[in-house]
């Protein structure tokens, strides 16, 4: 019995989720054009918020299976890349959502062993006040950050990112900024380990 020979799959993205009608080739080559040139930049996008490359690999593949279902709705030229980011954040949001459920028991029992508060540990050198003011922020205050310094957003791509309006990024990066400032300035000494604070002296 002869079998069917199977075509070699694009990138990390499945045969099952690109199959194409027989003879279309159009909607392929656009498909492997945006993955081409787009496919370092998402993964870098999902590296910085995962910190784990296993993790951003398979959030990577998942971004462009939406890709590709959606290609029709996929914009060209600078829209591309912040569209790809939108997709990217909903699906490691999605991920996260996973992650939570299924830490939630072990979260659960650790607590339980837990019989006194224990302090956190003392600030080291490379904890700067500057990282623990970010820290401090709320997540959609971080994410808005970092697509203006990490990603290197405008106004226009970041809205795309976030499915809202232009006028509604000005809004809450004005805010996210004072926030920021804010916490940088009121935030007390920190005490370095082998050293004092203002405060001590």
């Amino acid at each position: 019995m002869t079998q069917t020979p199977i075509r070699p799959r694009p990138g990390p993205v499945s045969e099952a989720a690109v199959h194409d009608p027989p003879g279309d080739s159009s909607r392929r080559d656009r498909f492997e054009q945006v993955f081409a040139a787009h496919r370092e930049a998402v993964l870098g996008y999902l590296l910085r918020r995962t910190g784990s490359s296993h993790d951003a690999a398979d959030l990577l593949a998942d971004t462009f299976v939406v890709a590709w279902r959606r290609l029709d709705e996929v914009p060209g030229g600078d829209q591309t890349k912040p569209w790809l980011y939108g997709v990217a954040r909903r699906v490691l949001a999605n991920h996260r959502r996973g992650e939570g459920r299924r830490n939630a028991l072990a979260d659960r029992l650790r607590d339980e062993l837990v019989d006194t508060a224990t302090p956190g540990p003392e600030p080291l050198d490379g904890d700067s006040a500057t990282a623990q003011a970010f820290r401090a922020l709320p997540e959609p205050e971080r994410e808005l950050l970092t697509l203006v310094a990490w990603e290197d957003l405008d106004t226009a791509q970041i809205a795309t990112v976030l499915g809202c309006s232009r006028n509604a990024v000005r809004i809450r990066l004005h805010r996210a900024r004072k926030r920021f400032t804010k916490l940088l300035t009121t935030r007390p000494p920190v005490t370095v380990r082998g050293e004092v604070s203002h405060e001590d002296i």
